[in-house]
């Protein structure tokens, strides 16, 4: 378990999974070969066989008087068309109740996209029907998110499923609220629009007390796309915008006092961008 202080706010990650060399499917320009000459990634994101190291995890932001889970990561007992990701049965709730958060003490789940390892513990099973995990939170979802995904993007092989059965039930139960890209969530903590991945994609930015944090989305996936921004997801809804997103993102924070947190950078999980010699960035841990 990772925990950061910012200010006022600590975050806390509570992993589902950490796995090495399954990522190509996501990010296809990745092999081996070219991710072995970006040494620095090595050993935390990369093992010496040049595989990808990545994690889906969730995180707890915790102002002492909010207590919001970013992203609910893939959920035990779900039907998902990646074999790896079917049926698990992880101890993911437990390991939330052993960091100090017991599923009803969360009061906020913000969900930073829709796609299908970003959302499976909104719904649990309980005698055969899916109810809301966090029956005491509110869960924050960008409208135009919600939208694509309930029309347009309805048969994307990839998140089948998932309205179904992980989105849906939330909105039946009531406890969705769909929300701007640039919503503020309380005084600490705001959304920033980070489009391309999926339509209506955010990342979560944290100020308090002059610290700040940036809890990234699928805005990066792996560290690897800060040296090379032009490596894209198969996930990506649009690419060239997605690229133009890390470009904007890699500018703004590069060299700045602002910890990225990945949501699914392996342990250690976060650090700060910095501008690489040869050109490009890397992730500073």
């Amino acid at each position: 378990m990772n925990q950061w202080q910012i200010g006022n706010v600590k975050i806390t990650r509570i992993v589902e999974m950490e796995v090495a060399g399954g990522s190509r499917f996501i990010l296809p320009d990745a092999t081996r070969d070219a991710c072995k000459p970006l040494s620095w990634m090595n050993p935390h994101f990369m093992d010496d066989e040049g595989n990808l190291i990545m994690s889906i995890h969730a995180l707890v932001v915790d102002t002492g008087s909010r207590r919001i889970l970013v992203d609910t990561c893939i959920g035990n007992d779900k039907q998902r068309s990646i074999p790896n990701w079917t049926n698990l049965q992880t101890s993911f709730l437990e390991d939330l109740e052993a960091a100090g958060y017991p599923r009803e003490s969360i009061d906020t789940v913000l969900c930073t996209h829709l796609h299908v390892d970003h959302v499976g513990w909104n719904t649990m099973l309980v005698d055969g029907e899916w109810i809301p995990t966090f029956s005491n939170a509110r869960y924050l979802v960008a409208e135009q998110e919600f939208n694509y995904w309930d029309g347009e993007g309805a048969d994307d092989e990839l998140n089948r499923g998932i309205m179904d059965d992980s989105v849906r039930p939330i909105v039946d139960a009531g406890l969705m609220d769909f929300v701007s890209l640039d919503h503020q969530v309380c005084e600490e903590i705001c959304l920033e629009p980070t489009p391309g991945h999926t339509p209506g994609h955010v990342s979560v930015h944290i100020n308090s007390n002059g610290e700040e944090a940036l809890i990234t989305g699928d805005s990066f996936h792996h560290p690897c796309q800060m040296t090379r921004v032009d490596w894209c997801s198969s996930a990506d809804y649009d690419p060239v915008q997605a690229q133009a997103t890390r470009e904007k993102l890699l500018k703004r924070y590069a060299d700045a006092d602002v910890l990225v947190i990945g949501t699914h950078f392996a342990t250690p999980t976060a650090g700060w961008i910095k501008p690489l010699e040869e050109g490009g960035y890397y992730l500073e841990v």
